[in-house]
């Protein structure tokens, strides 16, 4: 009996040294501290998802969860990191609509591919984006906007979160449909931007709604219009681009987490699991939707099709546009 014992657990000793991450998953993942990579600059709604999210995750687990933000190259650069990172389930990143659905069709010789270099875990959120113009700009609405910059064809500019976001592109869709030139200034995220905004260095910007609200509430930035199908309930008086002469435009973001590609299917479980769980804390979901943002919460295969279908989707809208990289 006792042999019989001793070979059972020999044999599941192996199962799971032959499975990688296996051994790790089953004695208490994480083993230790979690690394969430935010591929842009703190302040912005992404940046805010993750702190919630991480909060939770380090009292749920008992290990210390990290944010860690490596903005530039519109969500590349922090992204591409978590690309190599180790396929351990330690180090995660919340991609977004740009990293993940759209710069593998407008960034030449880009430094991974969203889903074969990455295990898709849930769609956090989606929200929409926001257009907003600094007070002293003389237009309260897109149309007067668009008045605006074909009088003086370049003399206005707008800022995005950075080349390649949904910001930057979703704007380039209105410009091309308008057939009117306002330059583009990428940062590396919408707190930065929405800062030049304020001050009145850029004219306008186009970021997520979550960051932009506050600063609209204190009077330093006016919005002109939300880039989802229908309004937001967070500012139920903007109206859609769609509203203002752009039939059918969408260009809401999303953001989502994402895993190394090899990441055992034990750990990835887990990690969808415990996010989701996360995410759907009642307290998580009313500080995005006071935000702006709506909560998703979904199964990675799930998420998967969708990023798949926004690859697609964006990889259309940049022909239709002609956009390019500034």
């Amino acid at each position: 009996m006792q042999r019989r014992n001793f070979v059972h657990l020999s044999a599941s000793a192996a199962a799971a040294l032959a499975v990688p991450g296996l051994a790790c998953a089953q004695g208490g993942f994480p083993s230790r501290a979690v690394s969430i990579v935010v591929p842009f600059a703190p302040g912005g709604a992404t940046d805010l998802t993750a702190r919630l999210v991480a909060e939770k995750l380090a009292a749920r687990w008992g290990q210390p969860v990290v944010v860690d933000n490596k903005p530039g190259a519109g969500g590349n650069v922090g992204s591409a990191l978590v690309a190599k990172a180790a396929p351990d389930g330690h180090t995660l990143v919340l991609g977004v609509t740009g990293s993940h659905g759209i710069n593998v069709s407008l960034v030449p010789n880009m430094p991974y591919h969203p889903l074969r270099d990455f295990e898709p875990l849930t769609q956090a959120t989606a929200f929409p984006n926001a257009i907003a113009v600094h007070p002293d700009v003389p237009a309260r609405t897109l149309g007067e906007l668009v008045v605006l910059a074909r009088k003086s064809p370049g003399r206005l500019s707008y800022g995005s979160d950075g080349n390649g976001t949904a910001s930057h592109l979703g704007m380039e869709l209105i410009k091309a449909q308008a057939q009117v030139f306002i330059v583009h200034i990428p940062y590396r995220g919408g707190a930065a931007m929405l800062q030049d905004l304020a001050s009145r260095q850029i004219d306008a910007g186009v970021t997520g709604l979550p960051a932009a609200l506050p600063l609209a509430r204190a009077g330093k930035v006016r919005l002109l219009a939300v880039t989802t199908p229908q309004r937001v309930a967070a500012a139920q008086e903007v109206p859609t681009v769609a509203e203002q002469g752009f039939p059918g435009y969408v260009a809401a973001p999303w953001a989502g987490f994402f895993a190394p590609r090899g990441t055992p299917p034990a750990v990835t479980t887990k990690l969808a699991d415990d996010l989701m769980a996360a995410l759907n804390q009642p307290d998580v979901r009313q500080r995005l939707a006071d935000g702006g943002s709506n909560v998703v919460a979904s199964r990675p295969d799930e998420f998967r099709r969708f990023v798949q279908a926004e690859i697609d989707r964006w990889a259309r809208a940049i022909r239709t546009s002609g956009a390019k990289l500034d």
